[in-house]
């Protein structure tokens, strides 16, 4: 039956309605992104809230070693690129007034102003990139608190760029994949237009393997466990040493804790 004028346009008018109504993630992404699945006979590592403690004692004991970077650069296809202007970060290392902006001051040692500090997304959990992103490419896993990124939902608009006050996010500016020496095929590469970032390596978990960056450090500066569980390594740890957070005031409540 065909449709005339005056239907079709209070049908219009009903349609452009519900969109109005509809909040852009829903509107955008109307599915849970996808997570990656464990294979059959593994056994995946699980938490109900997953934390990282960094020694930095050990880390300023060597500050040449790079190991942990390299490690999650190689295993998840991290392009280098010959400039700083296109770089893309997951982990890596800055000075201690750079990281720790609200605990610098003009009286710390030397050894500690020019300590190198590894910086990582701190998988919030209160995070604000997740607020702000339209099409849901970023979420907070509600089963361990890992803020997870779907590159194939990623428009480029680079809200959580802006909202990260962390600086833990990278945006693609150029094709990434001819600047990665030894591509990995399990892991996927991106593409030019998108942002990435540190996932926790939660490929790895779900194959029971600890993230890369805690494997490759030989000198156990790098902890990973369940903060909700009383006889985890990152809970003991956190019992027993003195901590700090990057901005802790900002209410984001990071789970990446240092040992100072």
């Amino acid at each position: 039956m065909p449709l005339d004028r005056r239907k079709f346009i209070k049908l219009s008018g009903l349609t452009v309605l519900g969109l109005a109504g509809s909040s852009p993630a829903r509107i955008f992404a109307q599915e849970t992104p996808a997570e990656t699945e464990s294979e059959p006979g593994i056994h995946p590592l699980t938490a109900k809230r997953w934390a990282m403690v960094v020694n930095l004692r050990e880390c300023m004991a060597h500050p040449d070693c790079s190991d942990c970077v390299s490690a999650c650069n190689h295993v998840h296809n991290v392009p280098q690129f010959d400039n700083k202007k296109d770089e893309v970060k997951w982990i890596w290392k800055d000075t201690f007034p750079h990281i720790f902006e609200d605990a610098e001051h003009e009286y710390l040692k030397e050894d500690i102003k020019h300590a190198p500090v590894l910086a990582l997304c701190n998988h919030c959990d209160n995070p604000p990139c997740v607020r702000v992103c339209p099409t849901q490419a970023t979420w907070k896993r509600e089963k361990d608190g890992i803020v997870m990124m779907d590159w194939h939902r990623c428009i480029g608009c680079r809200y959580c760029v802006v909202a990260c006050p962390y600086g833990a996010r990278s945006f693609n500016w150029r094709d990434p994949r001819p600047f990665i020496k030894d591509i990995q095929t399990d892991f996927p590469t991106r593409m030019r237009g998108v942002v990435e970032k540190c996932i926790f390596c939660e490929e790895r978990l779900s194959k029971g393997l600890m993230p890369a960056c805690v494997d490759a450090c030989k000198y156990g500066a790098m902890a990973f466990g369940d903060l909700e569980e009383p006889d985890s390594p990152v809970r003991e740890l956190l019992r027993n040493n003195f901590t700090i957070r990057r901005k802790p005031g900002l209410g984001t409540q990071p789970e990446v804790y240092y040992i100072v």
